[in-house]
């Protein structure tokens, strides 16, 4: 037993689980993922957030440095760089003191001298500011001088001012501590040589005790220095503002690790030994996160470190605002007050992620079910093409671009194949080769998937010419407009194609022996696949499958050729064998073929549906040309039967020999007479009676041997008187004779009679009679040989050549028995043809060659076939045999009729149910009489005819005598 799922499983399950799968893997790595993600999106949110802090941080840095380097760049023109005395630098005080009010971060303004003198204004708005100067209540602004006496002491002035600039307090002191030109912001300002702005180094300011950096820059050239104080403690409320999360750290430090900024400034501020003031380090600083973060390795990326027993992320990033100065920005936040919502997140994600999946299983279900459907489709679409079942199903579009094109790839296929299938039948199906070509060259276009083609044909060669005409185009298909209409035969190649005739390619039709056949012309796409050798190959082998076809069209047709000649050749000897019925072969046809024409032309009337497709006109036409070929088999003697006696020879010879014997018989017995003593006169007068006697009768015999009037009992009578006559043979009759004819005497008459034999003049003797023997037909309807369904009544004799049998023939010159044995030739023809293998489109051929002699009444011959039996075809052969018989004017044994006398006849005959009425009619309407009369009848024959009376006649009673006496002579001439 084999195991379950041994055949594969269906792709259907595969891509349903699959989907379903993936699905499952999605949901739990879209869970996993959001975990990770998450915690990447806070790390990454941290890192972006504390690098906004740098940034904002930085921003608020230049901030208050650029409007600081803007005053410093405007006060190196004020004239307080070049005022000498106190009393004039204190007259721009109020200069200095609106570049304060206008910038309110400034610690103060201040110009140191060359000589060691300073001024400088500070702004006494923080409370811390105030106290440590001792200002007086209402002060605004307090002027810091130093002015070097001449005797080089340095007396130092604290001038306190009001809002409105008013002196308010002015207190000195003697200090030889503070000498400008030995600050760091004086030397860097002088060795600035390109006479710019220096900025320095963060540093605690001497007299408030404020961190800050100072700004300065030289002004004119005696020394003097102009430059302004800048206090970072906005600096480091910002970093206090920007902290992450509760616990997290910010700090400003430089190259050395001393911090510089930090949210709380006092425990920055380091003092040394006396009243110097530094900075801190980090590891002075005592905040571990900071510390640990300056001392993990670092790239310009967000790090993880653990400091404190915590675990800590940070971020260390250069701080540029301040020119000059190395600083860095240290960023630090505790990875629990970072992630402190990633629990409910991923509680949150597991919820989403379960709410997915029960949403999407289905949608898993169908989107699986769909695109397994797709590959079912394809593979239901193959096995169908296995079963050879090319049909094409309803397009369906598939959601997979593979699937499409593979559903692409077996349509294509399928139509190839349905193109190969419709080539197959066309070519076994379709007998013209103009419709063959031009079907079979639109599949091979569409399964090649070309833009057109042409199809070039060897033109037949001229009688006597060696070789082939040149290659004409037969059919063409889709886009030929650059293709000529013949080409060289020498040269049936691309050279000989126009240069518009597009992306051409020529393949020779070749037949089984080699011979070209034409020229297979496709135009194609300019791609790289219609170049290809496989397409080549592919399309060459297409040309095989053309070439055979067009070379067994042409054999078809060369037989078929062939065939009709043999046929009309066939006629033509029928015709030559008798001069009694000379064209017959050949007339019958040609007017049957002009009937049925005009029949299928017929648009209303009883014969509006009438229509014959090619294969019946073709077993019609062959039918017309074989209606008479069973008269090969019939005897020359008896067709050409002139007279009654006619045998091989006329016996009325033998008869007027007999006579001539009795004539000299009468001559000797009056000789006779006289010698024995008779009267003279008495003997020649009976010698003279009875000569008289014989020329009458011989008159009379020789009458009733034309058979041009019809015998009366009378004359019968008088034959038989006359045949009662001997005369004397003094010869043995059986001396000479052939074989047969010696073997029927002995047959009928053993011993001879003794000589001299008196014999009678007319005599129906034994031998005379022939039986049938062995050659007895099967024409009778009882008869178990007879398999065609004749019907005919059999004459007790195949012969019967007596003397007075045949000269009492009523009518004609045929006994029953040689009328049996013309009549003879119809069931020839249809045993003949009957044993023909003909193929089903030419199966009624037989019939309607042989039905030209039934009747409409069923009274006809060989099998008394009733008009229900007799299709409109058949019809017509009877009707064309009757007027071709009828107006002859090449039959010995009758004068040729005029079309007058012809139609009245056959007008009688559709009367009296011989011919079809209603195709009489519709022959008389059509005038198809006239116009083959014009073409074979002598003009004597062509004369008036009333057309309205004879179509009356066809149906109407015969007045009299008249019209039976037309039907027997039209069924003696059509006979």
């Amino acid at each position: 037993m084999p195991l379950p799922f041994s055949r594969g499983l269906p792709v259907r399950l595969v891509l349903t689980a699959g989907v379903v799968g993936a699905m499952l893997v999605m949901a739990l790595a879209l869970l996993i993922a959001g975990s990770v993600g998450v915690r990447e999106v806070r790390l990454q949110a941290a890192s972006r957030s504390a690098l906004d802090a740098s940034r904002i941080t930085e921003e608020r840095a230049r901030r208050m440095l650029e409007p600081a380097a803007a005053s410093v760049r405007l006060l190196v023109h004020d004239p307080l760089h070049a005022a000498t005395s106190l009393p004039q630098r204190l007259a721009r005080v109020p200069v200095l003191a609106s570049e304060l009010d206008a910038n309110p971060l400034l610690a103060g303004l201040y110009m140191g001298y060359g000589n060691g003198d300073f001024l400088m204004v500070r702004p006494l708005g923080r409370a811390d500011v105030r106290r440590s100067v001792d200002a007086p209540p209402g002060a605004r602004f307090l002027v810091q001088s130093l002015v070097v006496q001449p005797d080089g002491r340095r007396e130092v002035g604290f001038h306190f001012y009001d809002a409105a600039l008013q002196p308010m307090f002015r207190r000195t002191e003697a200090d030889d501590r503070f000498d400008p030109r030995e600050r760091p912001w004086y030397r860097a300002a002088q060795a600035e040589t390109t006479g710019g702005t220096a900025v320095s180094a963060p540093y605690v300011f001497f007299t408030t005790r404020r961190i800050g950096i100072s700004l300065s820059r030289r002004a004119g050239d005696d020394g003097a220095v102009v430059g302004l104080d800048l206090a970072l403690d906005d600096l480091a409320e910002s970093l206090g503002d920007l902290r992450l999360t509760p616990g997290a750290e910010l700090a400003l430090v430089d190259a050395s690790g001393r911090v510089l900024a930090y949210r709380d400034m006092q425990a920055v501020i380091e003092r040394g030994d006396g009243d110097t003031l530094g900075f801190h380090t980090l590891e002075a600083l005592g905040v571990a996160s900071l510390s640990g973060l300056y001392a993990a390795p670092r790239d310009g990326r967000a790090v993880a470190y653990t400091a404190g027993e915590r675990e800590w992320f940070g971020l260390v990033r250069p701080f540029d605002a301040i020119p000059g100065q190395a600083l860095q920005l240290l960023v630090a936040a505790p990875a629990d007050e970072l992630l402190r919502d990633l629990r409910g997140v991923r509680e949150r994600l597991v919820l989403l992620a379960g709410v997915l999946m029960l949403a999407c299983l289905p949608i898993g279900v169908w989107v699986g079910q769909r695109l397994g459907q797709g590959l079912e489709r394809v593979t239901a679409r193959a096995r169908r093409l296995s079963r050879f079942d090319f049909s094409q199903p309803a397009p369906a579009r598939s959601l997979l671009r593979e699937v499409g094109a593979l559903q692409r790839v077996v349509d294509e296929v399928s139509r190839t194949v349905e193109a190969f299938l419709a080539v197959s039948r066309v070519l076994g199906t379709e007998p013209r080769i103009e419709t063959m070509l031009e079907q079979v060259l639109q599949a091979l276009v569409s399964a090649a998937r070309c833009d057109g083609g042409a199809v070039y044909l060897r033109a037949a060669a001229a009688e006597g010419a060696d070789d082939a005409g040149p290659l004409e185009r037969a059919v063409a298909h889709g886009r030929t407009a650059g293709l000529p209409e013949r080409l060289d035969a020498d040269e049936p190649t691309l050279r000989a194609l126009p240069a518009d005739a597009g992306v051409c390619r020529a393949f020779e039709l070749r037949g089984r022996h080699g011979a070209l056949e034409g020229l297979l012309v496709l135009v194609m796409p300019p791609d790289r696949a219609h170049a290809s050798p496989e397409f080549l190959a592919f399309a060459g082998r297409l040309t095989g499958m053309l070439a055979v076809a067009v070379e067994t069209r042409r054999l078809i047709d060369a037989q078929r050729r062939l065939f009709d000649a043999v046929i009309q050749v066939l006629a033509d000897a029928i015709d030559a064998k008798s001069a009694y019925t000379g064209g017959h072969c050949e007339r019958v046809p040609t007017l049957a073929s002009m009937i049925v024409d005009r029949l299928g032309e017929q648009t209303e009337g009883p014969y509006a549906g009438f229509r014959l497709d090619e294969d019946e006109r073709y077993a019609f036409h062959l039918a017309a040309w074989l209606h008479d070929c069973g008269k090969v088999t019939s005897p020359e003697h008896i067709v050409d039967k002139a007279t009654k006696l006619e045998v091989i020879h006329d016996r009325i010879h033998e008869v007027r020999t007999r006579f001539e014997l009795l004539w000299r018989d009468a001559e000797i017995e009056a000789l006779q007479a006289r010698l024995a003593g008779a009267d003279p006169v008495a003997a020649d007068a009976a010698r003279d009676a009875a000569q008289a006697r014989l020329q009458d009768d011989f008159a009379f015999v020789a009458a009733c041997n034309i058979g041009g009037e019809f015998l009366s009992d009378e004359a019968i009578a008088r034959l038989q008187a006359i045949g009662r006559q001997h005369w004397q043979r003094h010869f043995d009759d059986r001396l000479g004779l052939g074989p047969d004819e010696r073997r029927r005497l002995e047959a009928v008459r053993p011993e001879a009679p003794p000589l001299p034999a008196l014999e009678p003049l007319l005599a129906d003797r034994p031998e005379h009679r022939i039986p049938w023997g062995d050659a007895r037909p099967a024409v009778q309807r009882d008869d178990p040989r007879n398999t065609l369904g004749f019907d005919m009544d059999l004459p007790p004799l195949r012969q019967d050549r007596g003397e007075l049998h045949n000269l009492a023939v009523r009518r004609g010159t045929l006994s029953p028995e040689d009328r049996f044995a013309i009549n003879d030739h119809i069931v020839q023809t249809l045993c003949m043809l009957k044993k023909l293998p003909w193929p089903a489109p030419l199966a009624r051929v037989p019939d309607i060659a042989a039905n030209h002699h039934e009747r409409m009444d069923g009274r006809g011959y060989p099998r008394r076939l009733v008009a229900a039996d007799l299709p409109i075809t058949d019809r017509v052969m009877a009707l064309a045999d009757v007027f071709e018989a009828l107006t002859a004017g090449d039959r010995p044994y009758k004068p040729a009729k005029p079309l007058s006398e012809s139609l009245r006849i056959m007008a009688a005959m559709a009367r009296d149910g011989h011919i079809d009425p209603e195709l009489m009619r519709f022959f008389l309407a059509s005038d198809l009489w006239r116009r083959y009369a014009e073409r074979f009848l002598a003009p004597a024959q062509i004369d008036e005819v009333d057309v309205e009376a004879l179509a009356c006649a066809c149906s109407a009673e015969a007045p009299g005598a008249g019209a039976a006496g037309a039907s027997g002579a039209a069924s003696a001439a059509a006979t």
